[in-house]
């Protein structure tokens, strides 16, 4: 699916610093979308996750950096001194690189710096929100991130003809659409030629039930972060396209 525009980098940055200020003093509080976690797992888990990526495009790998080269573990005093620093590096690294270099990334249908840019905005940004939720408040995600992340999600984390789940799962059997009411934009998504999979296309088919809300409330949802009244979607259309997704 085609991006939508805006600076990557600055967004990554924006959302890693908003993280950093929600988990201040409030590293033991659960995170309600993260079973067994709290904030501090959560730093660890996206400290981690930017050495990952960070790594891969400094060294321009075409494999995953093997499990001994992951950092010590650090205690709780330093965590956020640590992920400001992983949050930095990632950005410079980044913003150094050529986007189209080749390297690993899990996406078979795209494995170059470009993709590791794009999605580090939305795994910045939902997890900036756990944090922010933990804490008692609320997040906006800005239009363009969040839509330009539901476009990703809808290319790379369903089940399609590129990357078929496995073992397959059931058909989504209808055709429904997800539509910013932010943004100029909106999906059609509908079953796909092989079974099990779905095909989505930009754009709202005529007569088609669109899923309906504010593109960070659509991206959050997509997530499992928020509830969206349904309707005019059947539930249980959403409920198969929900078990079409990957989201690990």
């Amino acid at each position: 699916m085609e991006a939508i525009e805006f600076d990557h980098l600055h967004a990554i940055t924006s959302h890693s610093n908003g993280f950093a200020t929600a988990a201040e003093g409030n590293l033991e509080a659960p995170v309600t979308h993260c079973p067994g976690w709290n904030v501090a797992d959560l730093v660890r888990h996206l400290t981690e996750v930017h050495w990952f990526w960070g790594t891969i495009v400094d060294e321009r790998l075409t494999s995953p950096p093997p499990e001994e080269r992951k950092p010590t573990p650090v205690p709780d005093d330093e965590l956020l001194h640590v992920f400001r620093a992983g949050a930095g590096r990632l950005v410079d690294v980044l913003g150094e690189s050529d986007p189209s270099d080749h390297v690993w990334t899990w996406a078979p249908g795209q494995q170059d710096v470009a993709f590791v840019s794009r999605h580090q905005v939305q795994e910045a940004a939902v997890h900036h929100w756990d944090a922010v939720d933990a804490a008692g408040g609320a997040l906006f995600i800005e239009a363009p991130e969040a839509a330009d992340a539901i476009a990703e999600f809808l290319t790379f984390s369903v089940s399609s003809e590129a990357d078929p789940a496995d073992p397959v799962r059931p058909a989504l059997d209808g055709t429904f659409a997800v539509q910013c009411l932010d943004i100029d934009a909106a999906w059609t998504v509908s079953d796909g030629a092989i079974p099990g999979t779905v095909a989505v296309a930009a754009g709202l088919a005529d007569r088609t039930p669109a899923l309906a809300a504010s593109a960070s409330d659509l991206l959050l949802w997509l997530y499992g972060r928020v509830d969206l009244a349904p309707e005019p979607v059947p539930p249980d259309l959403l409920e198969r396209f929900r078990a079409l997704c990957f989201t690990d």
